[in-house]
């Protein structure tokens, strides 16, 4: 994973985690749709990187 993210990607994840986290201390119900959220935009990013990958004949 760090050859893929590389040390700022890594640092990215980690306090988008942190922030989640803290996040979901202060209130659980809002934590939960913030986690919900960020991993909807995820699939979205890798649908969209498969597809331009598949278009470009790369998959």
């Amino acid at each position: 994973m760090r050859d893929t993210l590389g040390p700022t990607g890594l640092v990215g994840v980690a306090l988008v985690l942190l922030a989640v986290g803290l996040l979901t201390a202060y209130d659980p119900v809002v934590g939960g749709g913030v986690a919900l959220l960020l991993a909807g935009l995820g699939l979205i990013a890798k649908g969209v990187a498969d597809s331009a990958m598949r278009t470009f004949g790369l998959k």
